[in-house]
């Protein structure tokens, strides 16, 4: 079956391509604590040099941590960008290191949420504002949950402090993403890749090496 005039119709050619333009000047006009914003001189060949401004990003992982009753574990972030008090998925910066994504999200699951996980897999990859950072996000699923020992929990400051967490069933967190209960982008792309996945009995996870193209030392 083809599809639509003008759209290929082999599904095989549905794929991101990372595919660099060349870059003649790239300059940085403000550097942060974590991120910087930077200005781009681009050669698009025929379409001509252009220029581009966008925020450079370490990078980040999330984690969807699913229990034995199939609830997923949410928790209520104050974002001062937007204003507003998030309910979001477990999730943190990729700023250590040498440290793998995989590593990385099992250290913010525990200092964010108190809990391991047994098993591990990739979720779902995505670029969370393409226009105007190169931020990636690798999202993780985490089954076989136990809590962390009181006496080696991580004390949490800053917006962290005194955080709420839930337990919220998958279809009923769902059902929160399709009636714009719930905004973040990781929360909304790992809790739609769950209850995917889950309806295909999990076939579409990923080991935890999983290639990543657009962090591939993560």
């Amino acid at each position: 079956m083809t599809g639509a005039p003008g759209t290929p119709g082999d599904a095989a050619l549905l794929a991101d391509e990372i595919a660099p333009r060349p870059v003649l000047r790239h300059d940085v006009l403000q550097r942060g604590r974590i991120i910087a914003l930077v200005q781009d001189e681009v050669d698009l060949g025929d379409a001509g040099v252009v220029t581009r401004e966008y925020v450079e990003h370490p990078g980040a992982v999330a984690i969807v941590a699913l229990d034995d009753q199939d609830r997923i574990l949410l928790e209520r972030q104050y974002r001062h960008p937007v204003r507003s008090y998030m309910w979001e998925v477990p999730a943190g910066l990729l700023d250590v290191d040498g440290e793998p994504a995989v590593g990385a999200a099992a250290r913010e699951l525990a200092e964010e949420a108190d809990v391991t996980a047994e098993r591990w897999a990739v979720l779902a990859d995505y670029a969370t504002t393409p226009g105007s950072s190169d931020e990636a996000v690798r999202i993780f699923l985490a089954r076989g949950i136990a809590p962390v020992a009181e006496a080696d929990r991580h004390e949490r400051t800053g917006e962290e402090a005194g955080m709420e967490l839930r337990w919220v069933p998958l279809d009923e967190a769902v059902a929160r993403v399709l009636d714009g209960s719930l905004h973040n982008p990781s929360t909304v792309v790992g809790i739609l890749a769950a209850a995917t996945s889950r309806a295909g009995g999990w076939a579409s996870l990923r080991p935890t090496d999983a290639p990543w193209p657009a962090r591939p030392g993560a």
